[in-house]
């Protein structure tokens, strides 16, 4: 009798095993927390304290260490992560690497933790499920990109993540919203962490805590998630534009190769001297600093007028520059062609970013009319690249924006944009930036400039 019981209680257990394996290999996922220990993961680069309660992770913040990560001890390449997340206070911070790394020598043999970052941010600021660059770039998809999704998160709650990786594409969900829309080629693959932020010596925010659970991935027959249309993604890869982003109506205004597309303000070809095309990057010679000395501004050959244009710009030292929009080339003006412009300056040397009124000739503004307020750590150094944006909406509402921060908006035609106008250097000019469309300008203020990633969608 009891061989047989115990023939019975084989036989289910066999059953239980092949019933398990059918289900993982039909729904593909792998838990990477079994609720009870912390098997495959280690801590890395502080001392913040993680344990196990009722099933959780529990990361605890502690005085005078550095940011602490729970990190997988096996790399991923292409896969889907889903988890859930809880943060109770909005002074806390936390985030979630992917495809990142550690080194062991940096911070004097402490250690280092680099890479693509979820960011979990309950502040005010509402940037969770936006994409940072620990440790390396800083921020690559700042969440003010998409603002339908900085509503998603749920404080004192558990929170839906949803990462995926799938080649050079990096795609972030927050309960369920979409978010925000990486295309970078920096890791293939790499590790999965979960941070505990460090709080410095600040006491008052000792012992906050941070809650993970049902942490699973998958790594295998993996198929895209579609985003809906109308969110902007950063892309990386110069001159390029991902299949997303062409059925969305994004189109290069320069591929990279050829002046296709351009010429000279108030000529009807592209100037023989003065500007460059090589490596990728279309580029405004230096002529000492004369405006239009050289092979002067250029311009699209199409026009445009509702519609969201983004670009790439490295300046040289003390280098002035701008972009356009709404220029009509009716003026027939001596010097660069008249236009809204958004300003492109090393505001640090050149002299322009002094002159004006509060500051409104400096990096990102509205030329003479508006400034772009501008923390540094957002501006990236003279030599490196910034990503300028600009989005005129239908209703005439106009953004700019600079590495993926609003600086300003205004209301293109209103009382409030004529008044300044009116004040402004532009006040000889008949409806000065009133033009029902205008092409794209990109000026040659004698200093080099080079420019690529130039892409637009009409709105």
């Amino acid at each position: 009798m009891k061989k047989v019981k115990s023939f019975f209680l084989i036989q289910l257990f066999l059953v239980a095993a092949i019933a398990s394996v059918a289900q993982k290999s039909t729904t593909g996922w792998t838990s990477l927390f079994d609720g009870k220990t912390l098997t495959g993961w280690k801590k890395l680069a502080g001392n913040a304290d993680y344990k196990i309660e009722n099933g959780m992770i529990v990361g605890t913040t502690v005085l005078s260490s550095p940011n602490t990560f729970l990190g997988t001890e096996k790399e991923y390449g292409d896969f889907v992560l889903e988890l859930e997340v809880k943060i109770e206070d909005t002074t806390a911070n936390s985030g979630i690497q992917f495809r990142s790394h550690f080194n062991p020598q940096a911070n004097d043999g402490k250690g280092k933790v680099y890479g693509y970052q979820y960011e979990l941010d309950p502040s005010s600021r509402r940037w969770t499920a936006g994409i940072y660059d620990e440790g390396r770039r800083d921020w690559l998809y700042p969440l003010s990109l998409n603002a339908k999704a900085q509503g998603a998160f749920k404080l004192g709650q558990f929170n839906k993540v949803h990462i995926e990786c799938i080649g050079n594409e990096l795609k972030t969900w927050i309960n369920d919203v979409p978010a925000a829309y990486v295309v970078d080629t920096a890791d293939a693959k790499g590790l999965i962490a979960l941070q505990v932020h460090s709080i410095g010596t600040n006491t008052k925010f000792v012992g906050e805590k941070i809650y993970w659970k049902n942490v699973r991935i998958k790594t295998g027959n993996i198929m895209p998630t579609p985003f809906p249309d109308g969110i902007y993604v950063q892309n990386n890869t110069p001159n390029f534009l991902c299949n997303y982003e062409k059925n969305s109506g994004w189109k290069l205004l320069f591929n990279g190769v050829s002046n296709i597309g351009w010429r000279g303000a108030y000529k009807t070809g592209f100037p023989e001297k003065g500007w460059q095309i090589n490596n990728g990057l279309l580029t405004v010679l230096s002529s000492e600093g004369k405006e239009g000395g050289n092979g002067g501004d250029i311009v699209t050959t199409d026009m445009y007028s509702a519609f969201d244009l983004s670009f790439e710009f490295k300046l040289t030292p003390g280098a002035n520059s701008g972009v356009k929009y709404f220029v009509t080339l009716t003026e027939n003006n001596q010097g660069s062609a008249i236009g809204l412009e958004y300003q492109i300056l090393d505001d640090a040397v050149h002299p322009d970013a002094k002159l004006g009124r509060d500051g409104n000739r400096t990096l990102a503004s509205l030329y003479d009319l508006i400034p772009a307020p501008k923390q540094p750590r957002f501006v990236h150094k003279i030599g490196d690249w910034n990503t300028g944006r600009i989005i005129v909406y239908p209703n005439n509402h106009v953004e700019h924006y600079l590495n993926g921060i609003k600086v300003l908006e205004y209301e293109r035609g209103s009382q409030s944009f004529r008044d300044l106008v009116a004040i402004s250097k532009y006040k000889i000019w008949p409806n000065f930036g009133e033009a029902n469309e205008g092409h794209i300008l990109l000026q040659d203020h004698g200093n080099e400039v080079s420019f690529r990633s130039i892409k637009i969608k009409p709105l």
